[in-house]
C-alpha cells in the first residue's frame, strides 16, 4: 500500500483549480437512473468514490460510458436489477442513495447496509420514515434493506433531525410519486440544491431546495440531460486551511465563495486575509494567528467535514481553542495521530480542548477516515521534519490529485511505496 511522504515547513504559494463536489456527484449519479434517456454529467471529481459508484451502477445494468476523466454518460434504459452488490456497496456510504432511486424506478429496492468512513452511528431511520410516508414498506434482514410499494404517493414528511442522506433519498423517491411531497426540516447543503437542479433539468418539479422546506410535485417521466457538478466546498476549504497553516498565500479557482462563508469566516477570525472574486478566493496569512472556538452544525453552519482540518490548524495557534463536534459522535479518532506529531489536544466526548503549540513535528501517522486524512496532510505540511501518512486510500476517496495539486503550490510531498520508504530509511542509517 502506497503512502504519502511530506517534508514540512514550505509555505504554499500559487493557484489551483477546485474539482467537482464529491457529495453532489454521489447523489446525482444515482439520480441519473431515473431518466428515460442519456444523462451526460460533467465536472466529476476523479476520485475513488466516484469510480466505485459507477461500478455499482454498471453492476445494476446501467450503461456507464466515460467520455473523459471529468465527464460520463449514463444510459439506464436497459437497466433491469433493483438489487445492488454487497461487495461493492459495503465500501461507500452514499450507496444508500440507491434506495430512493431504485424505489422510484422499480417500486422496489434492495441494498446491503452501506459502509464508508467510521466515525459514529449513522442510522437510516429518517430515510425509512420518509419512504413509509410515501406509501412504501420495508424490512431489514441479514444486513439487507428491502423497500417496496405498490405505488408512491406524495405526502408530508417532517424530519426529526436534519439529515443530508435522508433528504436526498426522500427527494429521489418523491420525484416520481403521485401528487405533492413536502419535506420539512430538510437539509440545506449546496449539494442538496445541486441535486434538485439536476432533477429539474430532467423535468422534475422541485422548489425550496436550500431552505428547510422542499416541495416536490411528482412527474410521470424524466428525460436525459447534460449537467455540470458544482465545485467542492470541502476541498476548497481544505486548501484554504492548509495555506493558513503554512503561512502561505494561494488562490483557489472555480469555486462558489458563498458556499464557503462559514469556513472563510472562521479563517478570518483566526487571522487570515481573504479576497473573494466571482469564482475565486485569494488567501494569505502574514500576521499572528488568533485562537477561536468552532462548533459544527448543519449548513449554513460550520461543516463537520471541515472539523478535522480546522482543529489541526488550531493546534499550532497560540492560546486555547475549543472545538465542539455537534454532528457526529466519534469524529475525534484522528486526535491521537496529531498527538504523535506533538499536538496538545484533550478530548471529552464531543469537545476537543486545544492548547496551541509552537510547531508540530513530522512522524509516521495513519489516516482513520477521509477528512482525518486531509487533516494529517495539513499537519505534515506545517510540521518540522518528515511525515509519512498511511491508509491514504481514505484520502483518495474524496481528493482528486491531492499530491500533484499541493506540489504545484510548492509543497515537498510525494506518493511513495513501502519499499521506497524502507530503502530511504536504510540509506539514512
Amino acid at each position: 500500500m502506497d503512502k504519502i511522504l511530506i517534508s514540512g515547513g514550505h509555505k504554499l504559494k500559487g493557484k489551483i483549480h477546485i474539482s467537482g463536489a464529491k457529495n453532489a456527484a454521489l447523489a446525482i449519479l444515482p439520480a441519473a437512473i431515473l431518466s428515460d434517456g442519456i444523462c451526460r454529467i460533467e465536472n466529476l471529481p476523479n476520485i475513488s468514490d466516484i469510480t466505485l459508484m459507477c461500478r455499482i451502477l454498471a453492476d445494476l445494468g446501467v450503461d456507464v460510458k466515460m467520455v473523459d476523466e471529468k465527464a460520463i454518460e449514463i444510459d439506464p434504459r436497459k437497466m433491469r436489477s433493483s438489487v445492488a452488490s454487497y461487495e461493492l456497496m459495503r465500501s461507500i456510504r452514499a450507496s444508500c442513495y440507491l434506495l430512493g432511486a431504485l424505489l422510484a424506478k422499480f417500486n422496489e429496492s434492495t441494498i446491503y447496509l452501506p459502509g464508508g468512513c467510521d466515525f459514529g452511528t449513522r442510522p437510516i431511520d429518517q430515510h425509512l420514515k420518509g419512504f413509509t410516508a410515501l406509501g412504501a414498506t420495508h424490512n431489514i434482514d441479514g444486513g439487507m434493506i428491502n423497500v417496496r410499494c405498490e405505488r408512491l404517493v406524495g405526502s408530508n414528511v417532517y424530519m426529526d433531525v436534519v439529515s443530508v442522506g435522508a433528504t436526498v433519498n426522500i427527494m429521489l423517491a418523491a420525484v416520481k410519486a403521485e401528487g405533492l411531497t413536502v419535506i420539512e426540516n430538510a437539509a440545506k447543503e449546496p449539494h442538496i440544491v445541486d441535486l434538485a437542479n439536476f432533477l429539474n433539468c430532467m423535468g422534475a418539479d422541485i422548489v425550496g431546495a436550500g431552505t428547510d422546506i422542499i416541495k416536490i410535485k411528482g412527474v410521470k417521466s424524466l428525460k436525459g440531460t447534460n449537467y455540470s457538478i458544482i465545485p467542492d466546498q470541502i476541498e476548497a476549504g481544505t486548501y484554504l486551511t492548509a495555506a493558513v497553516a503554512t503561512g502561505g498565500e494561494i488562490t483557489i479557482e472555480s469555486v462558489t465563495p458563498k458556499h464557503l462563508e462559514s469556513i472563510t469566516a472562521k479563517l478570518k477570525e483566526i487571522g487570515a486575509e481573504l479576497i473573494e472574486g466571482n469564482d475565486s478566493i485569494h488567501i494569505k496569512c502574514s500576521g499572528d494567528l488568533k485562537r477561536c472556538n468552532v462548533k459544527t452544525m448543519p449548513h449554513p453552519g460550520f461543516p463537520t467535514d471541515m472539523q478535522p482540518q480546522i482543529t489541526t490548524l488550531l493546534s499550532i495557534v497560540p492560546g486555547t481553542s475549543i472545538v465542539n463536534e455537534a454532528v457526529w459522535d466519534n469524529r475525534f479518532r484522528y486526535i491521537e495521530e496529531l498527538r504523535r506529531m506533538g499536538a496538545n489536544i484533550s478530548v471529552d466526548g464531543r469537545l476537543a480542548v486545544i492548547e496551541g503549540v509552537e510547531n508540530l513535528t513530522g512522524a509516521p501517522v495513519k489516516a482513520t477516515d477521509l477528512r482525518a486524512g486531509s487533516a494529517l496532510v495539513i499537519a505534515g505540511l506545517a510540521a518540522k521534519g518528515k511525515t509519512v501518512i498511511s491508509n491514504i486510500h481514505h484520502i483518495e476517496r474524496g481528493y482528486e490529485s491531492i499530491v500533484e495539486k499541493l506540489r504545484s503550490l510548492g509543497a515537498d510531498i510525494c506518493r511513495i511505496s513501502e519499499e521506497e520508504i524502507k530503502s530511504t530509511e536504510a540509506c539514512s542509517v
